[in-house]
C-alpha cells in the first residue's frame, strides 16, 4: 500500500502525532510519500531514522499511490485538492482541528482507520465539484471547488450588486455583501453560517445563499447541478474578492462568471462505522438536550 502524506504547518514544532501516524504505516509496510515542506519540517523531530520518499506536486502522485492522507482540519483537507485533482486518489481525512465535517478520522481512530484500509474495510464517498469559468484567468488548472465559490465585496462600507442568471434565464440581482454558491459539501460551512439549508451529499443540487443581503425578502435557493450559474458583477469598487474554497484572488468588476458541475469528483474514504447522519449529528449536536 502506497501512501502520500499532506499537513499544513502551523506552528514552530509538529505534533508527535505525525511519528505515531508514520510508525503505524511502517508496521504495515505502507510505502510512504510526505509532502516535500512537511518532510523537512518534521526531519528533525521524528523518532526513527526512516528516509521517506517526497511529492511537490500532482504529477508527483498520480498512478503511484493508493491513498493520500489529509493530517489536519477541512481547510486542509481543501489543500489537498491540488495534488489530486482527477486522478481519483482517494483522501483520508484525519482530523486534529476542530470542528470536521470532512476530516472524520480522529486522532483516537487513526490506528483503527489504518488497519480498516488495509483490509479494505472502507468505501468511497464521491463528492461533486463545482467549476469555475471566466473570461480571465482566475485560478489556472484548478479552478474547482469541494465547497464553494464565493464573491466579496472588498470594502468595509458599499454593497455590490450581484445580477444572476440560471441556463441564461435571468433570477435575481443581490443586493448585499456577497454570494456563495455551494455544493451540498460545502452546504455545512460557510454557506451554513450564512443561513443556508443543510444537502445530503448526494442530492445533486448547488445552493445559492447570499451574504448579509439588503433585502430581507431575499432566501437562499436551491438549483440543480445541471444548471449553469452565471453572474455578473457591479458596484462601488472597481475590483472584489473571489474564493474557491480556501483560495482568493481579486477580480474587477468586468469579469463574468459561470459557474457548473466539475466533469469529475473527488473521493473521500469514509470508513465503516461513519456516515453523513452521524457526522452532523455529532457535529451540530443534535438530538442532545442542551439546556443544562
Amino acid at each position: 500500500m502506497k501512501i502520500a502524506i499532506y499537513s499544513r504547518i502551523i506552528s514552530s514544532e509538529p505534533d508527535p502525532f505525525f511519528d505515531k501516524v508514520l510508525l503505524l504505516l511502517e508496521n504495515i509496510g505502507a510505502e510512504i510519500y510526505i509532502h516535500k515542506p512537511l518532510n523537512d519540517f518534521l526531519i528533525p523531530y521524528l523518532t526513527n531514522n526512516s528516509i521517506y520518499r517526497t511529492f511537490h506536486d500532482h504529477e508527483d502522485l498520480k498512478d503511484k499511490v493508493d491513498f493520500l492522507f489529509s493530517i489536519g482540519g477541512d481547510g486542509t483537507l481543501l489543500d489537498t485538492l491540488e495534488f489530486v485533482r482527477d486522478s481519483g486518489i482517494p483522501i483520508v481525512g484525519i482530523n486534529t482541528g476542530r470542528l470536521g465535517f470532512l476530516a472524520g478520522v480522529s486522532k483516537d481512530n487513526v490506528l483503527l482507520a489504518i488497519e480498516s484500509l488495509d483490509k479494505g474495510h472502507f468505501s468511497l464517498d464521491k463528492r461533486t465539484l463545482l467549476r469555475l469559468e471566466t473570461s480571465i484567468d482566475l485560478f489556472g488548472k484548478v479552478n474547482y471547488g469541494l465547497n464553494e465559490l464565493t464573491i466579496h465585496k472588498m470594502e468595509t462600507s458599499s454593497m455590490m450588486n450581484i445580477h444572476t442568471y440560471l441556463n441564461g434565464e435571468y433570477l435575481n440581482t443581490y443586493w448585499a455583501d456577497g454570494l456563495i454558491i455551494a455544493t451540498p459539501t460545502g452546504s455545512t460551512g460557510y454557506s451554513l453560517s450564512c443561513g443556508g439549508p443543510i444537502m445530503m451529499p448526494q442530492s445533486e443540487n448547488f445552493v445559492i445563499t447570499p451574504i448579509a443581503p439588503h433585502n430581507l425578502n431575499v432566501r437562499p435557493i436551491v438549483v440543480s447541478d445541471k444548471s449553469v450559474i452565471t453572474l455578473e458583477l457591479e458596484g462601488r469598487s472597481q475590483y472584489f474578492m473571489a474564493s474557491l474554497d480556501s483560495r482568493s484572488v481579486t477580480i474587477p468588476s468586468s469579469v463574468q462568471l459561470a459557474v457548473r458541475k466539475e466533469i469529475f469528483c473527488v473521493n473521500l474514504i469514509r470508513m465503516s462505522n461513519e456516515n453523513f447522519l452521524k457526522t452532523i449529528r455529532e457535529k451540530l449536536s443534535w438530538g442532545k438536550d442542551l439546556r443544562n
